[in-house]
């Protein structure tokens, strides 16, 4: 009895360290993910969106402009409202279902794209196909390499109702392709669907 635990694999300190790490920055991403509705009701849910969205690692592109802003600390300031986010880029972010409340005031996205996001997941899908603002103004979704991402969470975006462009790219957790792409297809005869899917 002594001999078996004394036979038992020793983790080394490093072992224990990367361990710790990963429960820190994961602790870390939902903190940043956290709504502060105050903040919100403060400056406006553009503004709002914009900080958590560069806090979490995505970029934003503003109505008018064409370059995107990438630089929490070079926020653009002026009159409230003033800047309307167009589009959003998250790629390789840590945005997760917990920050999704900061997408409620939107109201002028037209694109999003998620890739490499770890924390995109089905339930993120349906909540932003709930949306109100975004099933009147999304019109173009990427979906590349999000490996949490299942035929749920694709189906449950029938809901953005004028959406014309989803690109599928990379999604292992899509196991009934044909059953999902004819579902997306009846419920949106003008998407534009295009995959990449193996």
């Amino acid at each position: 009895m002594l001999l078996g635990k004394l036979a038992q694999p020793v983790r080394s300190r490093s072992q224990l360290l990367l361990g710790g790490r990963r429960c820190f920055w994961g602790w870390l991403n939902a903190v940043f993910n956290k709504v502060d509705y105050e903040r919100i009701q403060a400056v406006g849910p553009d503004r709002a969106a914009s900080e958590w969205l560069l806090r979490c690692g995505a970029l934003v592109r503003y109505q008018g402009y064409q370059k995107w802003q990438q630089d929490y600390n070079g926020l653009p300031t002026g009159p409230l409202g003033k800047y309307k986010i167009e589009a959003i880029n998250a790629t390789e972010s840590c945005i997760m279902y917990r920050g999704f409340d900061y997408l409620d005031g939107l109201e002028h996205v037209t694109e999003i794209k998620l890739q490499k996001c770890i924390y995109i997941q089905d339930k993120c899908l349906q909540r932003l196909s709930e949306t109100k603002n975004l099933q009147k103004s999304l019109l173009q979704l990427k979906i590349i390499s999000c490996g949490n991402v299942t035929d749920k969470g694709i189906i449950a975006l029938h809901k953005l109702m004028n959406l014309e462009y989803l690109y599928l790219s990379d999604l292992p957790g899509i196991r009934e392709k044909e059953t999902t792409v004819r579902i997306l297809q009846q419920a949106l005869p003008n998407l534009e669907l295009e995959l990449d899917l193996e």
